[in-house]
């Protein structure tokens, strides 16, 4: 079945929507000042106020543990906070010195007294046997996106901030040298800008955020939906053609070529239906702004680009709706949960999520789309909900967050 949220995955961010002025206790410049006061005095010193907890991150996967579960509950996870003081005994018995230039600031609960940063350890040696003594591990990202529970709003905040943090540590490591003179970059505003450290240069380097149009295209009748795949798709999975935004092109331009290069099949009306963050792609590209949008067909006939896709087929409503309706997402949110269980105990182990896509008989559905985690998911299930109405209308298809 389709699933509906109050805001895609990774969006809602709690720390991000409270960041306080630049004059608050909780900024982030206040904090850093605190941070850089404190740093010398741990661990012969009481609790801060506000305290510091602080989210390690290894090679892009952040630190987590499980609650576990019994035969009629599923596991969850929840981030590995740790304090600023075992944070620098860990690294501390690894040999490294903790210092301020290391930490990313994330943002405050202020009603909890609270200020959150994040670090990245993963050059680090010896930090993660450390971890697995208290049943914390570092687990992937995309892991966590399915094994969250989409119905609990404490599991997909958590979400939202983990990908955050990942954001910012990954683009901290891809920007490690200035684009105008080549010399090292150095983090300022508690690591949420760079600047050149050439005294002549002095360039200043912000987060970037690599836009990605993602569209179903749809025919003139409204009743078939053009679905793609690609090779590095686990079997049966079909979703949206995507494509990055190149420089001068507008949102409804970048959807039509990528259309056309993609499958030869011309848009027309272009509608758009909701954005999304996603902090889960390659290394290189931190953080990608998936922008959602409705095309409508003018061409039927395909015409595959065999370097971008492995096949295009026209869908009908009906087969799009079936496949919905045989994906176990919940299925597969356990088996996720379970694996993450697992690692915290120390167990790796191995186990493909699409085997989990199975229709009641126990066969293998003979398709299925991504997950109620992913942006395509919300634009196909909008369009198989819409039924026979109209959705050239943008006061239908164009769907808010509010109402996801």
């Amino acid at each position: 079945m389709s699933m509906n949220l109050r805001t895609h995955a990774f969006a809602g961010n709690p720390l991000r929507s409270k960041t306080p002025k630049s004059t608050d206790l909780f900024s982030h410049s206040s904090a850093f000042e605190s941070l850089k006061n404190l740093i010398p005095l741990i661990p012969n010193h009481p609790t801060p106020s506000p305290d510091f907890k602080v989210l390690p991150f290894s090679k892009g996967r952040p630190l987590v543990f499980s609650s576990g579960g019994d035969a009629s509950t599923t596991p969850i996870w929840h981030l590995g906070w740790i304090s600023l003081a075992d944070c620098k005994g860990f690294l501390g018995s690894c040999g490294v010195d903790l210092s301020e230039d290391s930490l990313v600031y994330l943002g405050p609960k202020t009603e909890e007294d609270l200020v959150f940063w994040a670090i990245d350890v993963s050059e680090e040696n010896g930090v993660a046997s450390e971890f697995g003594g208290r049943k914390l591990c570092f687990v992937e990202l995309r892991t966590l996106m399915v094994a969250a529970d989409w119905a609990d709003q404490r599991a997909m905040d958590e979400l939202a901030i983990a990908g955050h943090a990942r954001a910012l540590l990954e683009w901290h490591n891809v920007s490690r040298f200035c684009g105008s003179c080549g010399s090292g970059t150095v983090p300022r505003e508690a690591g949420r800008r760079k600047q050149c450290s050439n005294e002549t240069c002095k360039k200043r380097v912000y987060p970037r955020v690599d836009p990605v149009v993602i569209m179903l295209v749809i025919d003139q009748e409204n009743d078939r939906a053009l679905l793609s795949r690609q090779s590095r798709y686990v079997p049966r999975l079909w979703s949206c053609l995507a494509g990055f935004i190149e420089p001068g092109e507008s949102l409804e331009e970048a959807v039509r070529r990528e259309t056309w290069e993609e499958t030869g099949i011309e848009v027309g009306e272009v509608v758009y239906h909701s954005s999304q963050p996603w902090p889960v792609g390659p290394s290189s590209m931190p953080c990608q702004l998936m922008l959602g949008f409705f095309a409508f067909a003018k061409t039927l006939d395909i015409n595959l680009d065999k370097d971008e896709l492995e096949d295009a087929q026209w869908h009908s409503r009906e087969d799009v709706k079936k496949a919905l309706a045989f994906a176990e997402y919940r299925k597969a949110q356990t088996t996720a949960a379970s694996k993450i269980e697992q690692m915290c105990k120390g167990v790796e182990r191995s186990q493909s999520l699409s085997t989990d896509f199975n229709v009641e008989s126990g066969e293998l559905a003979p398709m299925f789309i991504p997950g109620p985690f992913a942006i395509a998911h919300h634009l196909i299930s909008t369009w198989v909900d819409q039924g026979s109405g109209d959705v050239h209308s943008k006061q239908q298809a164009s769907v808010s967050l509010s109402s996801l």
